[in-house]
């Protein structure tokens, strides 16, 4: 999946993802290939993305994510 996570000043993370678990405004849920088109919220906490190359804590004060066609769009 190719994950793009962005705040007004710069970009935080650019490139793909195996799964992504994020810090949602009801809980915590993960992002895996193929999941259905989604809009929802973030709560403040850690973005834990898993690559090929093991895994990656992004913290983030909130925000929105939009997963559409194994494209994960996450403005924070």
């Amino acid at each position: 999946m190719q994950l793009e996570i962005l705040t007004p000043d710069k970009s935080l993370f650019s490139g793909n993802a195996e799964a992504v678990t994020f810090p949602g405004a009801d809980g915590q849920f993960q992002i895996l290939k193929d999941h259905a088109a989604l809009v929802a919220s973030l709560a403040k906490g850690d973005i834990r993305v898993k690559t090929t190359q093991g895994e990656e804590l992004i913290a983030v004060n909130g925000g929105v994510v939009e997963v559409l066609n194994n494209t994960i769009i996450v403005l924070a």
